[in-house]
């Protein structure tokens, strides 16, 4: 059989699932050397597959916008240190559970504050 890429609940197949996450009051939003290690850490606790990381850092407030390329999509982050705020995308398709690298995210980067949405995307 052939190996599928696609998810399902027992009811709907889908392409993937996407997480929408923000964090308020968040630490560590523009260590570039942190922001690698809590994709990274993210992306083993979903137990996914870690292709590339690409970072970078703005100037004048040090903002981080970067991506996480796994083989089964990818995750975002974008973040704002004046505001203490940063906006995540996790996207995974397969058996991945997204859901299990909100733990290793709000403890990198030393936050209660987080607010997730779910979509499923490409309903079949």
């Amino acid at each position: 059989m052939e190996k599928e890429y696609c998810s399902t609940n027992g009811v709907v197949k889908y392409a993937g699932v996407q997480l929408i996450v923000e964090l308020w009051n968040a630490k560590n939003i523009s260590s570039l050397p942190k922001i690698e290690k809590i994709l990274k850490d993210s992306v083993l606790a979903c137990q996914a597959h870690l292709l590339k990381i690409d970072l970078h850092k703005f100037s004048p407030y040090g903002g981080v916008s970067g991506m996480a390329i796994i083989s089964e999509s990818h995750f975002s982050i974008h973040t704002w240190p004046e505001y203490g705020y940063a906006a995540l995308d996790i996207f995974v398709c397969g058996n991945v559970d997204p859901y299990k690298a909100i733990p290793v995210i709000k403890e990198g980067f030393k936050t209660k504050n987080i607010q997730i949405a779910e979509l499923k995307r490409g309903i079949f």
